[in-house]
């Protein structure tokens, strides 16, 4: 599968899942028992948020081993998270990440509310903090919601400094964009490259 080809099938799943149609079956034992002999060929990298309204396999109306997901708080690209999605393009030859952000995240309200929170979850504010400061010098009204969007890019950023990622990019077996999830209706916004998301 293509990338264009993997983001159709986000797009359309997406839209399943906010018109209440979602085709996810109750019993994955057969598809358990499938994946556990063929091994797993997931079609998109979710590179997104721990938040728990926000689930991928059910935002994107997936089935086991069709996404391979990568969350951690903020949706941030730290070497561990890099690696994960570095193993899924290259290993498992997946066509397509998306970098997902959500409204209202918890860990961008904590940046930009600042304190200490000590060194674990202060590794995580200083991810954002760039993305913050970035938003603050051009004087933005929205700092939260602007922050987010910004944080989307940044990560995207990080990710394409991959060496891994950006030969894949290059030899267009890969595509990255950045996408945002609407809490109150659960659509997902994605990007194109006039958002500063690449093709």
């Amino acid at each position: 599968m293509d990338s264009l080809n993997a983001l159709r099938m986000l797009k359309e799943g997406n839209l399943r899942y906010t018109s209440g149609k979602s085709t996810r079956p109750t019993d994955y034992t057969q598809v358990r028992v499938e994946l556990a002999e063929m091994g797993q060929s997931p079609y998109a990298v979710i590179l997104g948020c721990s938040d728990s309204r926000v689930p991928p396999e059910i935002v994107f109306d997936a089935s086991l081993g069709q996404l391979f997901v990568v969350r951690v708080a903020g949706n941030i690209a730290d070497a561990i998270t890099i690696g994960s999605v570095e193993y899924a393009v290259e290993r498992l030859y997946a066509p397509l990440i998306v970098v997902l952000g959500h409204q209202k995240c918890a860990s961008i309200a904590t940046a930009l509310y600042g304190g200490d929170h000590g060194p674990n979850i202060g590794a995580i504010i200083r991810e954002i903090n760039p993305s913050l400061e970035k938003v603050r010098s051009v004087g933005e009204w929205d700092i939260a919601n602007r922050c987010e969007d910004e944080n989307i890019r940044n990560t995207i950023v990080k990710l394409r400094g991959s060496r891994i990622i950006s030969r894949l990019i290059d030899s267009k077996k890969l595509l990255i964009i950045g996408a945002k999830y609407q809490l109150e209706t659960g659509e997902v916004d994605f990007w194109d490259d006039r958002d500063d998301c690449n093709t």
